[in-house]
């Protein structure tokens, strides 16, 4: 028996290859899968099922290609109701595969037809459970997700979630490891651990969520508590994962076409395209694109374009670090953005080149933000609330990234104001979008809050007023 966990930092996303006596089994696979395909090649084993958790609302699985690559059928728990053909599971359900068992247990409450699945070695054993969006190391799925309006609410899916954590989950043997679908940095849950895997017993002593001593009551308040709106391009997601979508090597072929900077001007002012680019911050803080928005590669790039750009359907066109151009346009179909029309060819050098007209950003270090900074400096964090409420600056504003459009108001447009966030590159996004909005106003601190720490400029610890 061979488990490997394929796992993807940019989502924070938790693929799952099982082989025993040449069969494979696939877990929530993400959207490109030649390297499943290439992997049992060359284990010369057959993939004979492909498991869904669930219909995922973070990223586009990759379940609808693989079973037409491979003819295995797609499975997934009690409740789902996809477009395609799939197994629909029943609870308690076995699957063979080889010499080991897979076992579908009915565990709703992220989503109504989230499964956890169990899985059963050589010996009859239970040894591992993939337990997608039910259970995560340290924290478990949001129950927001699924709520049907006057039919089911958030309290009802986390009802459900607590029944299942206590029928399902936590009978099983301490010894029993844990894969989750996701780690720290998903906005699927609120507390994840950096690690990706554990064993059952360790969470039972130190997730919150599995107190053998919680009421329902107390688990309703605690999972939903603090619970931020989900990021926009999630229901466009379940739609996709649930009805089917394009094959990613249309979206690869026509994403990937080498534009000269005419070309690319042209299509954008035809189509209205978003002009993203994807290099580092530093780049493009010295020269880029008018009007276009920056979310850099070597972040966490796709959630950030799948919670700031609104429509899943938008036209983008883009400007890459040479030789990246396919891995930009893999990366923005993983979370459904499949109407790239292009890249620069030559990148932004080959704009200026062309005698393009092209934009800079003010930007200041630390020590020059020291030097320049006093109490009328306006000051505003894009970090997370949590982050700021830990640690900020003295009398800075709170406008997220997540929700910089609903502080648009807030930015003065006649007087410069400073933009931050920990360490560069989300203020680099945010003062990207402000710029496209037509506010130009703003100074970017290199560094971030990490490095501002490192001046005399006074910060603070947020105080809640209900102390005061």
């Amino acid at each position: 028996m061979n488990i490997e966990q394929i796992y993807t930092g940019c989502l924070a996303q938790g693929a799952y290859y099982i082989e025993s006596n040449g069969e494979v089994a696939i877990i929530d696979p993400l959207r490109e899968v030649q390297p499943y395909l290439d992997k049992a090649t060359k284990q010369n084993a057959k993939i004979k099922y492909i498991f869904e958790t669930h219909f995922h609302a973070d990223f586009v699985s990759g379940h609808v290609t693989l079973a037409k690559k491979t003819g295995a059928p797609i499975i997934y728990g009690p409740n789902a109701t996809p477009s395609f053909d799939a197994i629909i599971a029943e609870d308690n359900q076995e699957f063979k595969l080889g010499n080991i068992t897979i076992i579908a247990l009915h565990t709703p409450g992220h989503t109504m037809e989230s499964t956890t699945y169990l899985l059963r070695d050589e010996n009859g054993k239970d040894h591992a459970i993939f337990s997608g969006d039910t259970l995560f190391l340290g924290d478990v799925g949001r129950p927001d997700l699924a709520q049907k309006l006057g039919k089911i609410t958030i309290d009802d899916l986390a009802g459900y979630l607590y029944d299942s954590l206590r029928e399902k989950i936590m009978p099983l043997a301490d010894d029993v490891i844990v894969y989750p679908a996701h780690g720290a940095g998903s906005a699927c849950g609120k507390n994840m651990m950096k690690e990706t895997i554990d064993t059952l017993g360790n969470q039972k002593q130190m997730n919150y969520a599995l107190r053998a001593d919680m009421t329902k009551e107390e688990f309703i308040k605690e999972v939903t508590d603090g619970l931020l709106p989900p990021p926009s391009y999630f229901p466009d997601n379940v739609k996709l994962n649930k009805e089917g979508y394009a094959d990613i090597s249309e979206v690869l072929q026509r994403g990937t076409q080498a534009l000269t900077p005419e070309v690319f001007e042209t299509i954008a002012n035809e189509t209205g395209a978003i002009v993203l680019d994807v290099r580092h911050q530093d780049e493009f803080v010295k020269g880029h694109i008018p009007r276009a928005i920056f979310i850099g590669l070597d972040g966490s790039f796709a959630p950030w374009v799948g919670a700031l750009i609104a429509d899943i359907q938008q036209p983008i066109l883009l400007v890459t670090p040479e030789g990246r151009e396919k891995e930009a346009v893999t990366r923005l179909s993983r979370v459904g953005f499949d109407h790239t029309l292009g890249y620069l060819e030559g990148g932004f050098d080959a704009w200026k080149k062309a005698a393009k007209e092209y934009d800079t950003m003010s930007s200041i270090s630390t020590l020059t933000f020291q030097e320049v900074f006093n109490k009328n400096s306006q000051v505003f964090d894009v970090r997370k609330e949590s982050e700021f409420k830990s640690e900020h600056i003295l009398d800075a504003k709170n406008t997220p990234l997540d929700f910089l459009n609903n502080h648009l108001a807030e930015f003065p447009n006649d007087q410069p104001f400073y933009v931050h966030c920990a360490g560069g590159y989300r203020s680099v996004i945010a003062a990207s979008i402000l710029k496209s909005r037509g506010i130009h106003n703003m100074i970017n601190v290199e560094g971030g809050f990490k490095a501002i720490k490192e001046t005399n400029i006074p910060v603070s610890a947020y105080v809640c007023p209900s102390t005061l």
